[in-house]
Parts: C-alpha cells; structure tokens; sequence
C-alpha cells in the first residue's frame, strides 16, 4: 500500500515525542506509562509499514506471476492451434487414405469374384469333357 497523507501526519506527530523519550531515557531516567505507549504506537506503525512493503512486494511478485502464466498460456494456447490445424492436415490426409483403401478393396473384390467366375467356367467346362468322355467311352 502507498503512503497517505495521514501517514505523515502521524510520524510527524509521534517524532517529536519520541526524541523526548530517547533523551529522556539515554539519562536514565524512567519511563512514564505515556511514553511506552508513545514506544508502542510508534513500533506498531514501524511494523504496520514494513507490513505494507511486504505486502506490496508481494503483490508485484504475484502480478509478475500473472503476466508469466499469461504469456506461457499464450503459448500454450498457439501450440495448441498448431497441433489442431496438424490434425486437421492428419486427418484430410486419413480420409484420402481411407477412400483409396475403400477403391482397392472394391477392386480386390472385383478381381476376386472375376477369377471364381473363370475357375467356376472352368469347372464345368472339365466337367463337361469328362461326362461327354465318359459317354464316348461308354458307347465304343
């Protein structure tokens, strides 16, 4: 937190008092329970304004932090762009695959059932000359 005005005004107050009971005390005098509580006051606003230094560093180191995350987030998030538009390339790259696989199966099955329908020609036509064989040697 920033300094006010008040702030001031405050140590203003209490520095005149307190160089009082230094002098006062540096003679050995005793103290009064007004001028420990002056001691009080002024160590508590001594401690409230480290406090506020701490405070205030903290809060720069956690704004640093911030923009850090903001900036590898950023990072991340362009990385992670670049890896869609790869799946993207990936997966035109699949779907072409995928058609040519579809066509080379549709073909094997062509090229199959052609050479069954040979070997089925085929077939009967053995059968053919064998049963028309079997006549002939059966009528001689």
């Amino acid at each position: 937190m920033d300094k006010t005005r008040v702030d001031d005004m405050l140590i203003e107050m209490i520095t005149p008092k307190v160089k009082e009971i230094e002098e006062k005390f540096s003679r050995g005098e005793g103290l009064s329970q007004d001028d420990i509580n002056t001691l009080l006051l002024k160590s508590q606003y001594n401690h409230i304004n480290h406090l506020d230094l701490k405070l205030n560093e903290v809060t720069q180191s956690v704004m640093a932090l911030e923009a850090k995350f903001d900036q590898k987030f950023a990072g991340l998030e362009s990385k992670f762009v670049g890896l869609e538009s790869r799946f993207a390339e990936l997966e035109s790259r699949f779907v072409g695959l995928e058609a040519k696989f579809e066509l080379f199966t549709e073909k094997m099955e062509h090229s199959i059932q052609k050479a069954l329908n040979r070997n089925m020609w085929s077939l009967f036509a053995m059968m053919g000359f064998f049963l028309t064989l079997s006549k002939v040697i059966d009528k001689f």
